[in-house]
Parts: C-alpha cells; structure tokens; sequence
C-alpha cells in the first residue's frame, strides 16, 4: 500500500525524537556526488531569475559567514504549521525569547482549528500563503503549492541573499528535494540520508513496538509471544489472571486506531515485525499477500474470536486509546511507543512495576529480527518560504541559521544558564530541566521552550551530541529496537498524487482496506476469512491497482537513482 507517515500528537515528536533518537555529532554530506552539484550550481544558471529581484541586503552575502548576523533589526514572520495539535506559542518560553533577541526575529505561528487538509486547501485557493509553511513531506499541498508557483526556490534566495544556506545543508537532502526545474522548494527535518546510515546507523531507533504490562507479564511467566501459539496462549492467560483494572474490564490487546485508510499496527508494523521484505529482485513486494502476513491477520482473527480483543478497538480514537493507557488497561499493545510516552511516564511515577515494556513479539517461522522503520531521507516535515513573505532576504537567513549547528543548539538546550550549562566539560541540560522534561513534557515547553519544543528545522543528527542518555521507563523500550532499525528512504515519496488517475484509484484502494480489515478480524471462521480476502483482492484488481503499483515501481527506481544506489 506503500509507506506512510502520520504523526500523532506532539509527543510523537517531543519523546521519541526529543529523548530516544540517539545518532552522532554532524550530519554527513556523502552519498551522490550529483546531488552536491546540483545544490551549488545555482549561482550562474540562476542569474537571470535572481536579477528580477530587487531586495536589498545590508551586508555582502557570505558563504563563509550566517547570515542573519547582518541584519538583526526586529521583524516578525507568519508560519503556518499544518498540525491542528501544536500547543505552543513563540516569545512565552526563554528559548525562543532568546532567539528573538539574538536573531531579531519573532514568530506568529497560525495553527489551523479542526480539519488541517481544509484550511491549507483554502489557502493555497486564495493564492496568498503566510511567510513560511511547515507541512508532512507527504501531503500532496507541497506539490500544488509549487506547481502553483506560491513558494520560492530556496536555492534562488541563497544564491542571492544568503550562500551560507548552502554550507549549511547536506547536499544529498538538498539533492533529494530538487524538483524537476532544478530547484529545492522545501527543506527536511529529522532526516536522515543512507550515507547518514552508514556513520550512525547502529544508533539509531525505531518508534515501533509491541510492548507489554510489566507486571502482567511477568506474573504469567514472561512467556514466548512470537509464534501465534505463543501469542494466543500469553493474551488468554493475563485474561484469566488480571480480569479487570480498577473495576473496569483488562484489554488483552490494543492496536493503532482504525480510521478512513486503515490500521497502522495491521499493515506496516506487524509486516515489518514479520521481517516481510518491501522488494524482491528490484521488484515491489505487495507486502499483504505475503502468506505470513495472511497466517497473522488469521491469529488475530482467532484472538477476536477467543474474545481477546476489545470491541471498542474498532471504533477507540486517540482520546480513548490515551486514556485507556494511562489506567494501565491494556496487557498487549503493537503500537508505536512515543504515542503512550506521556501516560507511560504517569505511570512509572505512580509504579515503575506498571509499566509497558518492549518484548519480541509477532515473528515469522525463521523467527527472522523485525525490520523497523528509522529515520528516513525525507525526514518528517518540510517547511517552504512563500512567494508573499515579507522580506526574502531576512526569511532565508533565519531558515539557514535555524538549519545550522548553531540555531539547532539554540533551539535544543535553549540559552545557556536558563535551560543548560556546561556540566563535567560538556554542554547540557540542567539537572532540574532534565527532571522536568520527563516528569511533565508540556509543563517543560511551557517553562523553558527547549528541547525541540520547536521543531521545523530540527536536525537529530546534530543535537544528538548533546542529548542527555534516556532514562526509564523511556530507555528500556529504546533499546529495544536498537539493531533492528533500518532506512526505507528507497520507498519514500512513491505514492502517487490524490488527485491524479493512480492517486484516485489508491484513495478508493485504502478506503477498501479500512472497510475490510475490521471484517477480517471479525470473520467467524478462517474459511470466512479467506473468503473476505479473496473478495477484497478481487475488488482491489478491479480498481486498477495494478496501475499504482507500476506508478510506484517507477517512483522507487527512480529514487534509487537519486540516492546513487
């Protein structure tokens, strides 16, 4: 169904990248040399297109020195993030009061209320867009603002304003956003590029996992979860030994919630839990006709059946899932682990043998490592300059600075003797900063406004130097998947737009799926099940989606061309 990437709530970001997302010092420019070419050609072949621009700048662009230092004179910039959760305001915390008076720069964020696709939608029709927009990589609004001509090639406004950018970005990122025109229109935040694998791979972690109860599990012998035997028999017997939590019924097992596409913990997560590979022989796999993936749908199927699943699991949103979570209702969860970080530190407070833990559990009869998601090239956001933004030459130079080592330390330790000190020879959070960021994340943003607090430009690469080791309960279930992470850059970006004839066809294809799924694992019998399986294959041909799968075998050699592989 090809690679997604949804958010969650800010913890998504703020607990999982702030505080278990461990990689080295800098990150890499290797991979493609054309890439490097690409990013630093743009002065000559540019100088038509940047003449027509008639901004003046202070002081002599360098791409030696930052640029912003030229002009510091106040000024404060619209930023538009496509997130209706983001909680936070600029110019309320030290951090970014500090970087207001070491930049000049202020910032009004504009957070859409309620449906995020609507009120950017809305936007782009008006054809006017605020200063800087911070959006996934994999909404389709990133190409229709290009294709409408409403944001500017950064690569043009460094050329003209501000070189530095250039010294300040990897050149394969820059080379992997170049569009067909030649030009970059957005840069990533935490990505990270196969030649970032190759110096730091074996740090890096991965947000999925199938975690447990602590003291559930342990009471029932911590037993083998990764055969369907194994799994069936460890959810019937913490039902039997825990009924019930605080009076209220014991949920042997939670999954992702349902929505309008499907279910993450039923598609990617167990498939990559299952080590089902994404390609064979330079082919697309279809990673839902794997018999092992089919043999696990069924033992879910089982487990629904032997009244190991919740009914509420079909129709639970986040609010319930959290608060579910935070009462420790659930035995079993294959769930991404940043999602519960907030509830999982409650409950280390209230009980540290209480809390959810990572084990092995759905494998595959080779009982093959799980191959989890990491970080990948296209990283998690874009953020893009408008062609509207009210002063070209001050929005490049803010971009660069918070894109360097200098403006990501800034924004990740905030102002030195605030938030952090140099401590036993290096820089850190204060002990009592540190404390705060894991007992209460949003008490933390509030009162320092460090550690990724705000992250459009975040670069893990970087910060990774001065993020403080994980504690528990946090640092067990990091651990956990370190080694068992890998890059899926390869198959990033390769699903076609909504609105072209392969993009249509997949929306009806997911929309499908989510109608199906629910059947699967309510089927009375396997032989009902391979009936709704075969309906649903036969339905999914139907549609033509053997046109977005040729859509998406084109898209992913051609990435790996982009990435000199």
């Amino acid at each position: 169904m090809g690679i997604k990437r949804k958010p969650g709530k800010m913890v998504l970001v703020l607990l999982a990248l702030i505080m278990t997302l461990s990689t080295a010092a800098c990150s890499s420019g290797g991979g493609d040399k054309n890439n490097e070419s690409k990013a630093n050609n743009g002065k000559a072949a540019n100088a038509t297109n940047t003449a027509a621009t008639t901004e003046p700048t202070k002081a002599p662009a360098s791409a030696d020195e930052p640029g912003w230092k030229s002009d510091t004179s106040p000024i404060t910039f619209d930023w538009y993030l496509n997130f209706a959760w983001f909680p936070n305001k600029w110019g309320v915390d030290p951090t970014s009061k500090y970087i207001t008076k070491k930049t000049g720069v202020d910032i009004n964020f504009i957070v859409p209320a309620g449906n995020e696709n609507e009120k950017l939608n809305t936007l782009i029709a008006s054809g006017k867009l605020p200063d800087f927009i911070t959006l996934g990589w994999y909404e389709d609004a990133v190409k229709k603002m290009i294709e409408g001509d409403l944001v500017l090639p950064l690569n043009k406004l460094a050329d003209e304003y501000d070189p530095y950018f250039f010294k300040v970005s990897d050149p394969d990122k820059i080379g992997w956003y170049t569009q067909p025109d030649g030009n970059i229109y957005g840069y990533p935040n935490a990505s990270s590029s196969p030649a970032d694998y190759k110096k730091y791979g074996d740090t890096y972690v991965s947000n999925q996992t199938f975690v447990v109860r602590k003291d559930m599990y342990e009471a029932i012998g911590s037993p083998d979860m990764r055969t369907p035997e194994g799994f069936l028999n460890a959810l019937k017997a913490a039902k039997e030994k825990f009924p019930d939590i605080n009076g209220q019924p014991m949920i042997p097992l939670g999954l992702h919630e349902f929505t309008a596409t499907g279910n993450d913990s039923l598609e990617q997560y167990i498939q990559n839990f299952l080590a089902i590979p994404r390609q064979k022989d330079g082919k697309l796999y279809q990673r839902e006709t794997d018999p092992e993936y089919i043999s696990w749908m069924k033992t879910l199927r089982q487990a629904n059946q032997d009244g190991l699943l919740a009914k509420d699991i079909f129709i639970d949103k986040r609010p319930q899932m959290e608060e579910k979570i935070a009462q420790g209702r659930y035995f079993a969860m294959l769930y991404q682990r940043s999602d519960f970080a907030a509830q999982e530190g409650t409950l280390y407070q209230q009980d540290p043998n209480k809390i959810y833990i990572a084990v092995d559990g759905p494998a595959n009869k080779n009982m093959d490592a799980p191959t989890l998601n990491g970080p990948a090239i296209s990283g998690w956001t874009v953020t893009l300059i408008s062609k509207d933004v009210k002063d070209k030459a001050r929005a490049i130079k803010f971009l660069s600075y918070l894109n360097s080592e200098e403006g990501n330390k800034d924004l990740y330790l905030g102002e030195k003797g605030v938030s952090y000190d140099t401590i036993d020879g290096k820089d850190q959070f204060k002990p009592e900063v540190f404390d705060l960021m894991n007992k209460d994340r949003s008490a933390f943003d509030k009162q320092y406004g460090s550690s990724f607090t705000f992250w459009m430009l975040m670069n893990t690469n970087i910060t990774a130097q001065w993020t403080p080791k994980s504690v528990e309960p946090f640092k067990q279930m990091e651990d956990w998947t370190r080694g068992k992470t890998q890059s899926v850059s390869e198959f990033d970006q390769i699903d076609p737009l909504a609105n072209s004839p392969e993009g249509i066809i997949l929306a009806k294809t997911k929309e499908l799926r989510s109608k199906t799924l629910p059947k699967l694992l309510m089927a009375p019998s396997d032989a009902e099940f391979d009936k709704i399986w075969t309906e649903y294959m036969n339905k999914q041909k139907d549609l033509g989606f053997d046109k977005v799968l040729a859509f998406q075998q084109t898209k992913y050699e051609e990435n790996k061309k982009k990435l000199g592989m």
